[in-house]
C-alpha cells in the first residue's frame, strides 16, 4: 500500500513537472500489481514554445513558461510540419521559430516525434 501511495505521488510530481509549457493534457495511470510491483501508462503530449537551441536528430530546447528552458530529445523518426501539416526539412526549424512538439516522456527524456512550426521565414 506505501508504495503505490509513494508511486503516485512521484508520478503527479513528474506530470507537474512537464506540464507546466504543456498545452495538452496528458494521462497517466499507476496501478500496484498483486506481486508488488507497479505499472505507469503515459498519453503523449504536446508543449509550445521558442526554439532556443536546435541540432536536428539529437535535441531541441524549447523557452516555454518555465523558468529555464526545457530540453527535448528526438525519436528514432520525427516529422516536421507547418502549421496547416504540410511537412518541411529539418533546416526550417530555425532559433526563435515558435514551434508546438509533439511528445511522449520516456524515464526522464521527453522523445519528439513531431514538430509543428507555427510561424516560417
Amino acid at each position: 500500500m506505501i508504495k503505490s501511495i509513494a508511486s503516485v505521488a512521484f508520478a503527479t510530481f513528474l506530470l507537474g513537472s512537464v506540464a507546466f509549457g504543456q498545452t495538452s493534457s496528458s494521462t497517466t495511470t499507476v496501478a500496484a500489481g498483486t506481486n508488488g510491483t507497479t505499472e505507469t501508462t503515459t498519453t503523449t503530449t504536446e508543449s509550445n514554445g521558442v526554439v532556443t537551441e536546435f541540432t536536428p536528430g539529437h535535441h531541441l530546447f524549447l523557452k516555454t513558461e518555465a523558468a529555464q528552458p526545457v530540453q527535448y530529445k528526438f525519436s528514432k523518426t520525427v516529422t516536421y510540419v507547418t502549421s496547416d501539416g504540410r511537412v518541411i526539412e529539418a533546416s526550417k526549424v530555425k532559433k526563435d521559430s515558435k514551434v508546438r512538439v509533439h511528445y511522449i516522456k520516456e524515464g526522464d527524456d521527453m522523445l519528439v516525434d513531431r514538430v509543428i512550426v507555427q510561424d516560417r521565414d
